[in-house]
This record gives C-alpha cells, sequence and structure tokens, in this order.
C-alpha cells in the first residue's frame, strides 16, 4: 500500500459543470468530517462537495458520501477507483458546481469516477511502512554523532529540546530500530538512554 503526501488538486469540466477534486493525507475515519468541513469553507457557492475516502493500515476502512446527489452516483464511483489505487490514508473531496445541465445518473456516475482518476494521477505517495517511535535522552558531547546516526536510520518527524541534556524524540522505520538500540549504546557507551513505544 502506498500513503498520501500531501494535498493535490485537480479539475474537469462535464457539460459546463466543475468537478474540482481535492485529494488530502487522512489517518482517520474521525478526521473526514473537519477535512469535508474545510473544503466546503473553501468552496462555500459549491452545489455539492462529495467524498471518498480509504483509510488504515491495509486500507479497509472506508467512507464515502455523495451529498444530495441521487444515491450512490457520487461518492460510490469515487470510493470504487480510490479502493483500486493501492492508496490508504487518502480522503477525496470533489467539489461539483452545477453548470446547469443534469447529468444523468450514468453520466454523473462517470464524471464524479473520472474526477478520481484524475487526481490519482497527479497525487505524490510513499510506500507505507510500519515506524516505531523513539524518545533519547544525551548529553551535548554525543549531539554530532547521533544526528549522523538519526540521519542513517531514516529518522523522520525529529524534535530536539535541549535542557541540561538533550532530548531526541522522533520516528524511525520499524526495520531500522536494532540498528538505532545497537549502534545509540556504542556511541553513548552506556551511559544514555533510549527507549521505544
Amino acid at each position: 500500500m502506498e500513503i498520501l503526501l500531501e494535498r493535490a488538486e485537480s479539475e474537469i469540466i462535464v457539460k459546463k459543470s466543475r468537478f474540482i477534486s481535492i485529494a488530502l493525507p487522512c489517518s482517520s475515519l474521525e478526521e473526514i468530517k473537519s477535512l469535508v468541513k474545510q473544503i466546503r469553507d473553501e468552496h462555500p457557492n459549491a452545489t455539492h462537495v462529495v467524498h471518498a475516502a480509504v483509510i488504515g493500515p491495509k486500507g479497509d476502512l472506508y467512507s464515502m458520501s455523495d451529498d444530495r446527489e441521487p444515491k450512490n452516483t457520487a461518492g460510490r464511483p469515487a470510493l470504487e477507483v480510490l479502493k483500486g489505487s493501492g492508496v490508504t490514508n487518502i480522503l477525496v473531496c470533489i467539489v461539483r458546481y452545477f453548470g446547469g445541465t443534469l447529468l444523468g445518473t450514468g453520466g454523473l456516475v462517470k464524471a464524479y469516477g473520472d474526477s478520481t482518476k484524475e487526481v490519482l494521477d497527479v497525487i505524490k505517495t510513499e510506500p507505507l511502512i510500519a515506524k516505531v517511535s523513539f524518545s533519547m535522552m544525551i548529553s551535548y558531547d554525543f549531539y554530532e554523532l547521533i544526528k549522523r546516526l538519526l540521519v542513517q536510520v531514516k529518522a523522520s518527524n525529529v524534535e530536539e529540546e535541549f535542557t541540561s541534556g538533550i532530548t531526541i524524540k522522533g520516528m524511525i522505520p520499524l526495520t531500522e530500530k536494532e540498528a538505532l538500540s545497537s549502534k545509540f549504546v556504542s556511541i553513548t557507551m552506556g551511559r544514555c538512554t533510549i527507549t521505544f513505544s
């Protein structure tokens, strides 16, 4: 599975109706409501804001809404495209500005499906990798060596706090846990602590 890295947008026009697809990173079903509201706030004059989402490490949690379009003509086709994409932790909102021509059931299904495909063509993703968080307390004399070590083990979301010692927190791929642990002990000669959660 892949996960979405950042927001992406695309637009298609079908019989004068504008369909703006916005893909957003989303890691839980609870987050969807506020993200959809954010898109509604960005497009206060939109006729519809339809959404579809695939969430979870296995990509097996789903959410969708037709937002007053006829049942299963909007959210369902968007969700089916998403489910087949191999991308998880993704929310796609499709903003429709009605152009005056009714598309009919088949036309809506095609427009919302195509709209989702369009945005999937422009998104940036990375492989979903199991990660573990770490926290370490070190003295100032080990700082440069530890910084280099964190680059080697592909640490991300790193936060540092400088007081009488240095606290460093972050995430690493689970596969790097043993390497970080053993090299940390070697560099600090067992005088500093590291914990994983």
